[in-house]
């Protein structure tokens, strides 16, 4: 509804049906918007589901391709390359960040997290490295240049995004080498456990934060000193 009344240059407001499903039905940004919703009630449909493993690998693809479906149809829709490295940015952050919600959310007592943490911290380890790979092989796609990570807005949204990323990453191999260990040999009490996790939980959403403007500013603002209101 937000983007709807943005192209139509009216308050939300004042966003009339007609010009919401014109929207929504005759623009790319629409229908991504209108699938990944869509994608979305599938996966909270599902929770009410019989659960079996093949319709938990149906829901797992369902809700792969709701997440990538906005970046592949952004700034980087027209590079290969960029496509690519963003779809894999975009699911090795949601995996890794949406099992640590999963994990705070589930897992009370200190047995638990002894048992599944060390298993949490492999996968995210692995989703660590195809992030960053994928976060700076789009970066490279996106960026004509290096002076355009300071002298555009989608520039400097992605600088910030880099610094907290950064701090994430030492934040996440920290809790790797001293909170796993002490998990896994029963010394790290629940309620440390979950400290540690919302702690690295908060910073993750600063970051997917900066991550929806990115790809909502996309090619509309690379041009020096605009930043636009999209990106607010």
């Amino acid at each position: 509804m937000l983007e709807a009344a943005e192209a139509a240059a009216v308050p939300v407001f004042r966003l009339g049906l007609v010009t919401a499903s014109d929207f929504a039905l005759h623009t790319a940004a629409g229908r991504t918007a209108l699938f990944s919703a869509t994608a979305a009630l599938v996966v909270v449909a599902a929770v009410i589901a019989p659960r079996t493993p093949s319709a938990n690998l149906a829901v797992a693809g369902v809700a792969a391709v709701g997440v990538t479906a906005r970046p592949l149809t952004g700034h980087l829709s027209e590079s290969a390359i960029g496509g690519a490295a963003i779809a894999a940015h975009t699911l090795a952050a949601a995996l890794w960040c949406g099992t640590l919600a999963a994990l705070v959310l589930t897992v009370e007592h200190r047995g638990q997290w002894a048992r599944v943490l060390p298993r949490f911290s492999q996968l995210s380890l692995g989703c660590v490295v195809v992030l960053l790979a994928g976060g700076v092989a789009g970066a490279v796609v996106a960026l004509g240049s290096p002076a355009q990570l300071i002298s555009t807005g989608y520039g400097r949204l992605l600088s910030a995004k880099v610094v907290v990323m950064g701090v994430l990453v030492v934040v996440a191999w920290r809790n790797r080498t001293m909170w796993v260990p002490a998990a896994r040999s029963h010394r790290a009490a629940a309620v440390v456990s979950r400290s540690r996790a919302l702690t690295e939980l908060a910073i993750m959403a600063v970051a997917l934060a900066l991550a929806a403007a990115l790809a909502a500013t996309g090619w509309r603002h690379m041009q020096p000193g605009m930043m636009g209101t999209t990106a607010g």
